[in-house]
């Protein structure tokens, strides 16, 4: 089964470590919406008529779309694609886009998954990140969330920020539990390029956090989660049992996915395909019935390297005798080589011939994955 995401490239406001593709201005939004609907009727046959088990509006900021917009989306994708009862159609959005009205109006247009980008229960670190709602916008979204019947919330968090304490780091997580959601994405804040963060980095005008205070709010995530009876299923990813996020799976786990929008990437199993990243071009291509994006056609050793990079990371681990029976004998024996190292420092270890990070090794996974990386 394969999956669709769609990428809706609008923000109210920048934040200021966002890399992401989006527009402030909404002006193109009705044109933008009729080439999303065309996209979507277009590549109907790029999924190999592959049943669609999860949809996922990320953006940008899905939650600025109306109701009868959202409807549309998922009808034109039900009129042109076979999706499986219960299908997970998540949608991201931000805690102040999340009035009584718009939350019922996500739920009749079909939504059944919240993705709510809080990122902080702390005001002074919202401001920092330049996010558009405050603390106590970010408690009631979720409230008001359960009250309207979503019972399959996620919310995003982040950790690492200059002057976040452990202390505070520790608020954060106690508030994030206290409200019963099913599943948490927390993620180290990374400082990208052309962010403004970047910017002001360089100018001096904030301090990263040391790599041990990292550490410190990696590993009290960890505990904190597992006090719950949330489960690390990948790196940065807790749910409860039956909360993983089955779309955010699909690419952990080498499966198909289409990518609707500027920017949206795509992978059928041979290729891997992305948009083109302005909404402009975009319009004006689709009006056209034309798709252009860029295609690359993968490699042995380029499925190899995504295998590594992604199932290492999750509670699925490395499969010995998948690498030997996709890939060859010769990919096998490179991996166990290099394995070697780690295995002896305790960072992975081998259970049924699936190979699995430790607690060690999850704090440097990344390292391990490209260190296990096979250079053509």
């Amino acid at each position: 089964m394969s999956s669709i995401y769609i990428h809706i490239p609008y923000c109210k406001q920048k934040c200021s470590y966002c890399s992401f593709y989006y527009k402030i201005s909404q002006k193109d939004k009705k044109e933008m919406i009729n080439s999303l609907k065309k996209e979507i009727e277009l590549r109907k046959h790029y999924l190999n008529n592959n049943t669609i088990e999860t949809i996922y509006f990320g953006g940008g900021t899905p939650s600025i779309l109306t109701e009868s917009e959202i409807s549309l989306l998922i009808n034109t994708i039900t009129e042109n694609y076979t999706v499986i009862n219960n299908a997970e159609i998540s949608l991201e959005c931000n805690p102040d886009d999340l009035t009584r009205e718009k939350v019922q109006n996500l739920k009749k247009a079909g939504i059944n998954r919240l993705s709510i980008g809080i990122q902080s229960f702390n005001d002074e670190d919202l401001k920092f990140m330049n996010r558009s709602h405050n603390s106590s916008q970010a408690i009631e979204s979720v409230k008001l969330a359960k009250e309207i019947g979503f019972n399959n919330i996620s919310i995003d968090l982040m950790y690492s920020l200059p002057k976040q304490s452990l202390e505070k780091w520790k608020k954060n997580l106690d508030i994030a539990f206290s409200l019963e959601i099913q599943h948490i994405s927390a993620y180290s804040l990374t400082i990208e390029e052309k962010t403004k963060l970047k910017s002001l980095l360089k100018k001096g005008e904030f301090s990263e956090l040391d790599d041990i205070a990292s550490s410190e709010h990696f590993d009290l995530l960890m505990m904190e989660a597992e006090k719950n009876k949330f489960i690390q299923y990948e790196i940065s990813n807790f749910g409860l049992n039956g909360f993983f996020s089955k779309h955010n799976s699909k690419y952990w786990q080498a499966g198909h996915y289409l990518g609707i929008g500027p920017s949206a990437h795509s992978y059928n199993g041979e290729t891997r395909s992305w948009n083109v990243n302005s909404n402009t071009k975009y319009i004006q291509d689709i009006s056209e019935n034309k798709i252009e994006c860029e295609e690359e056609i993968l490699s042995n050793f380029q499925k190899y390297n995504d295998y590594i990079m992604t199932s290492l990371r999750t509670i699925s681990g490395v499969n010995l005798n998948y690498i030997k029976q996709e890939y060859g004998e010769n990919y096998l024996i490179y991996f166990n080589n290099e394995l070697h190292k780690w295995i002896k420092s305790e960072h992975v270890f081998i259970e049924k011939e699936i190979v699995y990070l430790s607690k060690k090794g999850k704090y440097i996974s990344d390292n391990i994955c490209s260190d296990l990386f096979k250079v053509d």
